[in-house]
């Protein structure tokens, strides 16, 4: 008989509980208000996944070893329990032997009497915690864990998005105003302010560069950084970075009404852009990875992803891969990455400060990023004689076409007359490119 004792409600508490509650209303955002289905669907449903105990989805296995040698005096731990980071697991005659993880004890490989050597393995663990493994190796047993090691933290998934990500961008807005590169440019300050802010707050360099890169709007990128320098914070920065640029119609509205009076707010631009020719086009994938490889080698995997997809789609004889990547690929690995980045959010990794303070630090590299291509904007205007909605300068925070759509929407209200969305394009697609040279700098810094 399947009893109370067997399900996963003796192991259930009130952090389950809160963490499913948020992928419920993750989910509600993305069913009843609209808010980026595609991601928080997925987001919201791995969040609940993970918080159902006993369920196995992201389950790892890890031998717990002992420091030293001993005679093991008592065992504190019950198998199958469910123990804190830090817990006390075996008491030896001249020490205690703690965990470096939270999760649950597997099997015993010792008995209250037995004496072991240093190194011997004690016990093996199960556990949802994302560990640096050349410190504390584990090995997936779960689904989602299978897919998350191999698929995210082997730094496969994220750049093959940037593949898709290449083939659903145009470049040809960005080409037909160069100006609007600066304004991507601009917009990575983001990027560097909570990079300093992360540091004041206590975070380790890598760790502060994972919290940075947030603000380049970019999930993949984000993603990609963070599983090289500080994989154990992954589930946060990458949770945070889609969800915000979900949230994306909340947060950049109030900072450009703060950076902007009304009269640069209805500033016209002609909708009509120079036309980009199919050379051009072309070129453009091929240079830009030539110049920002040799620049900066670390980016190889995103950029070199991201221009082989805008190739597909510009070079017009490669149909059939441009169609693949732009619909059946980006499907599938939008499914794969959005469901395992959410079920690396257990209440254990979550409901602490260091997390809440990531997904503050998220907060400020979104705003900062968007104001610092607002206030770019406005100092170009006073060179300009073809004024600049600075407006524009917002979208490049990147999270393509998001940010471009709001600022469409917010120059629609200002003045009707107003068409930015083509104009918005520009530094939204720059964006993109400067989230993957930003993330190339601190791989090749620290990596």
């Amino acid at each position: 008989m399947f009893g109370l004792l067997e399900s996963g409600f003796q192991q259930f508490y009130w952090g389950n509980a809160v963490l499913i509650a948020i992928g419920g209303l993750l989910i509600y955002l993305a069913v009843t208000r609209k808010m980026e289905p595609l991601l928080l669907v997925p987001i919201g449903f791995g969040i609940i996944l993970v918080n159902l105990p006993l369920g196995g989805m992201m389950d790892y296995e890890m031998d717990l070893n002992s420091p030293r040698s001993g005679t093991v005096v008592s065992i504190t731990v019950d198998e199958g329990q469910r123990f804190e980071k830090q817990a006390v697991i075996v008491e030896l005659d001249n020490g205690e032997v703690v965990s470096p993880v939270f999760g649950r004890v597997d099997t015993y490989l010792v008995a209250v009497g037995d004496h072991v050597e240093e190194g011997d393995t004690i016990a093996t663990l199960i556990t949802q915690e994302q560990t640096n493994q050349d410190e504390y190796p584990t090995s997936p047993i779960g689904l989602l864990s299978r897919l998350f090691k191999y698929g995210v933290m082997w730094q496969i998934l994220p750049p093959l998005m940037f593949l898709c990500l290449g083939a659903l961008t145009d470049f040809g807005p960005m080409l037909a105003n160069p100006k609007t590169l600066l304004l991507g440019a601009a917009a990575q300050f983001g990027v560097y302010f909570a990079f300093f802010l992360a540091l004041l707050a206590g975070f380790t360099i890598p760790e502060a560069c994972a919290i940075g890169i947030i603000g380049g709007a970019e999930g993949p990128t984000t993603i990609y950084v963070t599983s090289v320098l500080a994989p154990h914070i992954i589930g946060a920065t990458a949770v945070a970075c889609y969800s915000y640029m979900a949230l994306v119609p909340v947060i950049l509205p109030p900072v450009i009404r703060l950076c902007t009076t009304k009269k640069e707010r209805m500033i016209y631009m002609k909708p009509q852009m120079r036309p980009v020719g199919r050379t051009e086009k072309i070129v453009f994938p091929i240079a830009t990875a030539i110049v920002v490889i040799l620049f900066v080698p670390s980016s190889a995997p995103l950029m070199g992803c991201f221009m082989i997809g805008n190739l597909f789609r510009e070079c017009g004889v490669v149909e059939r891969l441009s169609n693949t990547a732009q619909t059946t690929l980006v499907d599938i690995l939008t499914i794969l990455l959005t469901l395992t980045i959410g079920a690396s959010m257990p209440a254990e990794n979550f409901l602490q400060p260091r997390t809440l303070l990531i997904l503050v630090l998220g907060v400020v590299a979104f705003a900062s990023a968007a104001a610092a291509g607002v206030l770019l904007a406005k100092f170009m205007n006073l060179f300009s004689k073809e004024k600049i909605n600075p407006m524009i300068g917002a979208a490049g925070v990147s999270a393509v076409p998001m940010s471009a759509r709001v600022v469409q929407v917010l120059g629609q209200k200002e003045n009707p007359k107003n068409y930015l969305l083509m104009h918005a394009m520009g530094p939204n697609v720059a964006g993109a490119i400067g989230a993957a040279i930003a993330g190339g700098v601190f791989l090749g810094i620290l990596a």
